[in-house]
């Protein structure tokens, strides 16, 4: 409102500069690609992030899967992990040995994470492995993509308004610039005696 308000007080007056109406029309165009291009260029990114991110979703519950393992024993003195992938990021898990059988339905031995907070032998918990038995994370669930695909979003419109803002104070750095310019070449035709009597001025 400040820019339109700007553009209409200069449009007649005497003591309008070229660069008081630029700087105006400068702002009035930088609102106007915020308000209409940061949420444009945040919609595509956040449509583009959400389709790559749910492929992946649906790549990864193809390729991973869940098997039950039952633990041989905990290893010793390993403290408790956290698991980086799921929810909250706060789930306990222990670092055990333990016997599972892959999707392929050979039988697969190694060290683990468990969901289990004391485990010990004989215990069992869930584990995602790949279609070998490797073990891999859980596969990425389709609310959390969409939720990254909402940060990414609104990251990009972010990016584009600050972007926009950037260039408009670039612009208005200049255009000051050049005005000072233009006041100290002023003063130097002025002269030392500007303002004296008798001097002609």
């Amino acid at each position: 409102m400040r820019a339109i308000g700007g553009i209409w007080r200069w449009r007649h007056n005497p003591l309008r500069r070229t660069t008081d109406l630029v700087e105006a029309w400068v702002a009035l165009s930088a609102l106007s690609l915020i308000l209409l291009v940061a949420p444009v260029v945040g919609s595509l990114v956040g449509a583009v992030a959400q389709d790559v991110l749910q492929q992946s979703v649906h790549e990864q519950r193809q390729s991973r899967h869940q098997v039950t393992a039952t633990v041989v024993r905990q290893v010793a003195g390993s403290p408790l992990d956290v698991e980086p992938e799921t929810t909250t990021g706060r789930e306990a898990r222990a670092r055990v040995v333990a016997n599972w059988t892959a999707p392929d339905g050979t039988a697969r031995h190694g060290t683990v994470l468990a969901g289990l907070k004391a485990p010990r032998g004989g215990d069992h918990f869930a584990m995602w492995t790949d279609g070998h038995g490797t073990p891999v994370g859980r596969p990425l669930d389709s609310a959390t993509a969409t939720t990254h695909a909402v940060l990414a979003g609104f990251g990009a419109a972010l990016l584009t308004a600050a972007a926009v803002e950037g260039a408009r104070r670039l612009i208005v750095w200049r255009l000051v610039r050049r005005r000072y310019a233009r006041w100290d070449q002023a003063w130097d035709r002025a002269g030392p005696d500007w303002g004296r009597t008798g001097t002609g001025s």
